[in-house]
């Protein structure tokens, strides 16, 4: 299990930390139940002032009882109370069944949030910030990350860092995309496996060559350094060397920092379609460092605002006018949202950042893959959006996309082979609020003939 997949997500933190806030947010986002877990003792005994006039003791056992119980259900987003962390029994519960993450605020905030409540423990400022001091220590060792808000939750539940340091702690090779070898140093101290630039690097050929040269014990790790067609590749080559060794994604491509280094999906291409070959492995971390976007050519970095464009549809947030790194964490913590919604596709939902991409694909396949990914994206999202009887002004105003060269008849076939089945779209009632729907086979190939130049 990497992050919060398969696991519970558990908020801690000290009072008026807004995990309460933030937790119901962050259930929201991922699909979750949401888990006030004072509010359930409050719900199930009387009021957390009176119990705690019992003594703080009884309290403390019924909040283990409480946690237990919470922790054997179904994965959840669990709002911690401010002193949860304390037991050593919940600590070791919440190792065991949770993705703990330590929810950050400054003494002032916590003081003048929580000041105005029955809290027991809230009544004296100076007491209050004798409290917090000493229980820093304690939420950062039960913590498995920080974060401030709901993005920052989103982020560490699924191990995204932005900014920040590789996480090695064994043997590792360095899989890089022979251009970005060019331009930075690789992020470890590792050996070098160097890969094609784009779609090149994602055929069975690299894969076959990647595994005779790792050379790695399962205990060893691939780390990934490149953009979103490298973390394909080298996060393929993880799942199936020694049936599945561990791997780190640092993207170098706003592609990749947006979207395709974030998720666990990995794969490769095939004669019949893009990643027909793949596997669900997530990386144990994901590093995310803007200022390699310093390098990005222009038409990568226009690759890349195609992705942020959808995230935007998607969300109904206008993503694509933030700076850079707020762009980046905003679209990254929603598509890990998305993905802890559900991992592994099974329930439909993930399916929903697929906006665009049917047609994208086909028009990929349709052109022997001479379009580039993110020219048939913004295409995608053109087609989807007059689909869906919605204005593409988003879309034509920042990607400006323009008909592609491709046979129709080949990329009609692939449409048709695609993962999510024929007829199968997402489209938008309105901005952020997707749906997958059917599409009548007639309108599908005229929006698809629409996006080729004749």
């Amino acid at each position: 299990m990497v992050g919060a997949v398969g696991r519970h997500l558990a908020l801690a933190g000290f009072m008026g930390a807004g995990k309460s806030t933030i937790g119901a947010r962050v259930a929201e986002l991922t699909a979750r139940p949401f888990v006030d877990l004072d509010a359930l003792i409050e719900k199930r005994h009387v009021p957390i002032a009176e119990l705690f006039a019992r003594g703080e003791a009884e309290f403390r056992r019924v909040e283990e009882e409480i946690l237990a119980e919470v922790l054997a259900g179904p994965e959840a987003v669990i709002a911690l109370g401010g002193g949860t962390v304390l037991s050593p029994l919940n600590r070791e519960r919440l190792r065991v069944r949770a993705l703990t993450v330590y929810v950050d605020v400054d003494v002032e905030t916590a003081w003048r949030r929580a000041r105005e409540t029955d809290r027991p423990l809230a009544r004296r400022e100076e007491d209050f910030r004798r409290l917090y001091a000493d229980r820093q220590r304690v939420y950062e060792e039960a913590a498995d990350g920080v974060a401030r808000d709901a993005d920052g939750v989103l982020l560490a539940a699924l191990a995204v860092r932005l900014r920040g340091e590789v996480d090695l702690s064994g043997p590792a090779v360095v899989v890089v995309d022979e251009r970005v070898a060019q331009l930075h140093e690789p992020p470890v101290e590792a050996p070098v496996h160097r890969v094609a630039a784009g779609e090149a690097a994602k055929t069975l050929q690299v894969v076959e060559r990647l595994w005779s040269e790792v050379a790695l014990g399962r205990d060893g790790t691939i780390v990934a350094f490149g953009g979103g067609s490298t973390t394909d590749v080298a996060g393929f080559v993880a799942a199936t060397y020694l049936r599945g060794v561990r791997w780190i994604a640092v993207p170098t491509t706003l592609t990749g920092q947006v979207d395709a280094a974030i998720g666990g999906k990995t794969g490769i291409d095939t004669s019949d379609g893009k990643n027909l070959a793949g596997a669900f492995h997530f990386p144990a971390q994901v590093v995310v460092e803007p200022e390699f976007l310093a390098t990005l050519p222009h038409e990568e970095r226009r690759a890349g605002m195609a992705e942020v464009v959808k995230t935007g549809l998607l969300a109904g947030r206008h993503l694509w006018e933030l700076p850079d790194e707020e762009m980046i964490q905003a679209c990254a913590a929603y598509k890990a949202g998305v993905v802890l919604s559900d991992p592994y596709e099974t329930e439909g939902r993930r399916a929903l950042l697929n906006l665009g991409h049917t047609f994208a694909h086909a028009l990929e396949a349709g052109s022997g893959y001479r379009v580039r990914h993110g020219d048939a994206v913004a295409l995608g999202l053109l087609a989807a959006l007059r689909l869906s009887g919605l204005s593409t002004d988003a879309v034509e105003d920042v990607l400006h996309p323009e008909p592609v060269a491709a046979d129709l008849d080949a990329a009609w076939a692939a449409l048709g082979r695609d993962k999510k089945g024929k007829g199968v779209f997402v489209l938008l009632e309105a901005p952020g609020k997707p749906v997958i729907t059917t599409v009548p086979d007639a309108d599908a190939r005229r929006a698809l003939a629409a996006l080729i130049r004749q």
